[in-house]
């Protein structure tokens, strides 16, 4: 039996649309054995255990890559990362899938092989990274090469998500975004996301505020989302340094500051799960 555990993930951090992304501290575990013939898949709702579950698709993907299957798959969840919240559930299943199966056959492909199947089978790297990983990273996926490197965030920052306890799928909230971005919102995302890497870098609480603001997903989901201005008018009246959807929502990232230990309290909110992560 082989053991995989696997961080939520919070995307885009604001103006780093699909090429930023961070790990979390809410895990998904999973287990993984060899069986005598068939599947069976325990730990998720009846209708996803079978071969359209994501992470075993995520698995055969892997099969694929090494010409190499089991006679049976035995796979078990214990899932933690809340689904359709904008948190990595996905990304989690897929990065879990592939590491899995990797080891599962003995492991014939490369740490590099299977992060780029799973980089692959998402579509961009913003989840994918920080969730095979760990910490926060800057990705780019393009003409099927992966490009990738670790931030290293200020110990003085810390980071407080306010999960609605409502879902919003990924799909929907794609559908909300423009065919087409204005020139000048284009440069104001290039200008921010620049801005915000060196804060975090540096721990520049000043900049964090400025740097996480956004022009490309952030306005078009907001109408998905009707608790976000109020949200993120309190956490900025309660000394939160950056606010914004975490993925594509519904959830809301707060950055904080480590010794501000009393935002969690006063965020609490009827129907909002407030969660240090």
């Amino acid at each position: 039996m082989y053991r995989v555990k696997v961080a939520g993930t919070t995307a885009n951090l604001g103006p780093g649309f699909d090429s930023l992304g961070a790990s979390v501290n809410i895990y998904n575990e999973y287990e993984f054995a060899e069986i005598e013939e068939g599947l069976l898949i325990e730990g998720c709702p009846k209708k996803y255990a079978n071969k359209e579950n994501l992470v075993y698709k995520s698995m055969e993907k892997v099969f694929l890559k090494a010409g190499k299957h089991p006679k049976g798959i035995h796979i078990k969840i214990n899932a933690n990362i809340p689904i359709s919240r904008g948190l990595g559930s996905s990304a989690a299943c897929i990065v879990a899938g592939v590491k899995g199966a990797n080891a599962l056959i003995g492991n014939p492909l490369s740490e590099r092989e299977i992060l780029e199947i799973a980089v692959d089978i998402e579509g961009h790297p913003d989840n994918i990274v920080p969730a095979f990983f760990g910490g926060t990273w800057a990705s780019i996926y393009e003409n099927q090469e992966l490009i990738c490197e670790e931030i290293p965030i200020s110990d003085t920052l810390k980071w407080i998500a306010l999960v609605p306890d409502q879902p919003l799928s990924t799909a929907e909230a794609r559908q909300a975004l423009p065919s087409e971005i204005p020139f000048k919102d284009v440069v104001f995302n290039i200008s921010h996301v620049s801005l915000l890497i060196l804060a975090l870098i540096k721990g520049n609480k000043q900049l964090i505020r400025q740097g996480v603001e956004d022009k490309i997903h952030q306005p078009y989901r907001e109408k998905l989302m009707p608790h976000f201005r109020e949200l993120k008018k309190r956490a900025y009246e309660n000394d939160a340094l950056g606010v914004f959807v975490s993925g594509a929502g519904p959830t809301i990232m707060c950055i904080i500051e480590k010794e501000n230990t009393e935002f969690a309290k006063k965020m609490e909110t009827k129907g909002i799960a407030v969660i240090e992560v």
